[in-house]
Order: structure tokens, then C-alpha cells, then sequence
């Protein structure tokens, strides 16, 4: 499965937090902004902004086995970085 990679930064207690947010590969950025609010709520940061400003696109890819099962299952993945 080719999926496309969303490089994300969001300010976080005077931090960035970094995080790739991963799709299939003709999902929208609409949704990608929308898995990278959900995958922040599940964190408990409920205020932190998210746009275009904070969340790019960057590639595609081939995603690994393990992804494309993750991706297949609830719409997107997140790769941690940094500050998550």
C-alpha cells in the first residue's frame, strides 16, 4: 500500500511536538488534520491547534506490513518523533 506522510508540529508546553501522521495514499488533508486532532485528544491535549500552518505533506511511501494493517483498521497511523 503507498501511503502519504504527513510531517506534524504542534506547540506543547513551550515544546514542539513532533509526530508524522500516515494515510492512504488519496486520503485527503482534511482527514489527515482530523487524525492528527484525534490522535491529540487521545493524548489529553484537547487545545493545541492544527492546520496547515503545524501539518504538512511531505512523501509517499510504501507503508510496512504493520502500518498498512493500522491504516487499514482506523483510517491513519502516527509515527512519534519528538516531545509526544
Amino acid at each position: 500500500m503507498k501511503i502519504s506522510v504527513y510531517d506534524t508540529y504542534v506547540p506543547k508546553d513551550n515544546q514542539l511536538m513532533h509526530f508524522d501522521i500516515l494515510t492512504e495514499e488519496n486520503d485527503t488533508l482534511k482527514n489527515a488534520l482530523n487524525y492528527g486532532k484525534m490522535y491529540l485528544q487521545s493524548k489529553g491535549l484537547t487545545n493545541c491547534k492544527l492546520n496547515t500552518k503545524e501539518c504538512k505533506f511531505c512523501h509517499i511511501e510504501v507503508a510496512p506490513r504493520h502500518i498498512e494493517e493500522e491504516i487499514r483498521k482506523n483510517g491513519y497511523f502516527i509515527i512519534e518523533m519528538e516531545n509526544c
